[in-house]
Parts: structure tokens; C-alpha cells; sequence
């Protein structure tokens, strides 16, 4: 059970404090069951009330800044999705989401871009779908790693390319892009 002030990864929908541990005096809802009260860090004004035993939906401690440094350095070597059919691409896509796994957002992350830059190098734009959940991969990851290494969200592309510049022979860096 996560702790009142501890941040947490609420499936892919990013960083979220639990401001409260508590039960819910409503119709329907036993009054004996917890609730996490939780508040988006991305997001003034808001909270999401979920059942402490709520299965449907990952909840996870953020990784540890170590685990994301060492996730950066390896993003070379993640390989992208594998994709055999298009009619299973965006069934393939939800199911990396539905895990809230950095690795996965970086899977995701990595196909998209280079599928994106094979389709504009043919006068073909991003589809709608390949657009969202590029977008989704890329705001979960970049939440966490934001909340991790004091870095605005925004600046996270080129926060994490400049660590993979540090990291790699100038005759690989090309191909060590995240984005």
C-alpha cells in the first residue's frame, strides 16, 4: 500500500501524489473500502479517487533515478516494437501502454519516431493512431523522468538525447536518439 505524499505512477497517465488514504461515503460503495486520493503533478485542480485494491489499472512506485540513468543509457540497445500485422499495430501499442513500463514507453517511443520518419520520407504523414500513442508513451515516460531528474517535462527529449551524446562515440550517436 502506497503512503500519504508518496509519488506514484497511476497506470499511463503519469505522475500522481497520493494527497490521501480514505473511505467514501456514497451509495453503492461499501463504506469500509480504502480510496487513494490522488493528485496529478501535470495537472492544477484535479484528483482521481481509485479503490486501494484497484487491479484494472497499474499503480507502481516511480523507478528509481539510477533505474531511469541506467534505462537511458540502454535506449540504444531496447529494441523497437515488432509489429506482423497492421491490424494488430494498435492492439500492440495498448498492450505496452496498459504495463506503465519506462522500457515499454521507450519501445513504443522508438518505433513511432523512426515509423514517422520512414512515412515522411515517402510525402506520407503520421496516422492518427501511430500520433496518439506516440504522444501517450512519450508523456508517461517523460512525466516520470521529469519528477526523477528535476527537469521540465518539455525539455525531456533533449535532456535525454544530450545524456545519450555523453554517453556514446561520436560515431554511434546518430543512432542513439531517442527522438
Amino acid at each position: 500500500m502506497f503512503q500519504k505524499g508518496e509519488k506514484i505512477i497511476y497506470g499511463s497517465k503519469g505522475v500522481f501524489e497520493v494527497e490521501d488514504i480514505t473511505t467514501i461515503q456514497t451509495e453503492g460503495v461499501p463504506g469500509d473500502r480504502l480510496y487513494y486520493v490522488l493528485r496529478p503533478l501535470n495537472v492544477s485542480g484535479s484528483m482521481t479517487y481509485t479503490p486501494v485494491d484497484n487491479d484494472r489499472v497499474v499503480m507502481r512506485p516511480l523507478i528509481t533515478r539510477p533505474e531511469a540513468e541506467h534505462l537511458i543509457e540502454e535506449i540504444p540497445e531496447i529494441e523497437e516494437l515488432r509489429v506482423t500485422s497492421e491490424k494488430q499495430r494498435e492492439q500492440t501499442y495498448k498492450e505496452c501502454i496498459r504495463t506503465a513500463s519506462c522500457r515499454e514507453y521507450i519501445r513504443i517511443i522508438k518505433t513511432l519516431t523512426h515509423r514517422k520518419t520512414a512515412r515522411l520520407n515517402r510525402g506520407k504523414k503520421i496516422t492518427a493512431t501511430d500520433e496518439r500513442y506516440l504522444k501517450q508513451a512519450e508523456d508517461a515516460l517523460f512525466s516520470e523522468f521529469s519528477v526523477l531528474f528535476s527537469v521540465p517535462q518539455e525539455e525531456m527529449p533533449r535532456f535525454i538525447n544530450e545524456k545519450l551524446r555523453e554517453d556514446r562515440p561520436k560515431s554511434s550517436q546518430k543512432s542513439a536518439a531517442l527522438a
